[in-house]
């Protein structure tokens, strides 16, 4: 079931119950291949994505995100981290502080994406403790940025309300003669 662009991030919604059933690996190859063609600061691919199914490595990644349980009972956990070394040689300070970090972002708003384009449900969780997850991914020169709950919906959440588009845009909006 592919949905047209618009529909899709209109129906996407942060799900914290997650179904018992297994992700299929072709839909997991297809989150990474999304992921990958994600943009990036000098096409570096300034990040990692590490992937976690086994009970233990997921209840330490609720544990680091202040018991955020639902990590635990979806089938995945995805955690992106930035690689500030594959930026900062090019780009210095910068590279290493924001472009790294938008790097992940990014990738990991495609996987997010491609998840709910096959059906699958995801959450975005950024209230970590940075230490406790590099001590999960085994790595402490990569900088969490995001980790995902990913799995098939157990609940279907209501829209969230949003801001105003006035509220929001700034500059030359709307366009005035």
């Amino acid at each position: 079931m592919q949905l047209e662009f618009f529909e899709l991030i209109s129906l996407r919604r942060s799900v914290r119950a997650y179904s018992t059933k297994s992700v299929e690996e072709e839909k997991l190859e297809r989150i990474f291949q999304a992921a990958n063609l994600a943009p990036s600061a000098g096409n570096l691919q300034a990040y990692q994505v590490h992937v976690y199914r086994k009970q233990d490595k997921k209840e330490a990644l609720a544990k680091a995100a202040f018991d955020q349980t639902f990590l635990i009972d979806a089938p995945v956990c995805l955690v992106f981290c930035a690689d500030p070394s594959r930026s900062a040689p090019k780009y210095g300070d910068r590279g290493k502080e924001l472009y790294s970090v938008q790097d992940a972002t990014i990738a990991g708003t495609y996987a997010m994406l491609a998840a709910a384009d096959l059906g699958l449900a995801t959450v975005w969780v950024g209230a970590f403790d940075e230490e406790k997850v590099q001590d999960v991914v085994g790595d402490k020169s990569l900088r969490p940025v995001a980790m995902f709950a990913l799995g098939y919906p157990a609940e279907e959440p209501e829209a969230t309300p949003r801001r105003a588009i006035e509220e929001i845009f700034r500059g030359d909006f709307p366009q005035t003669d």
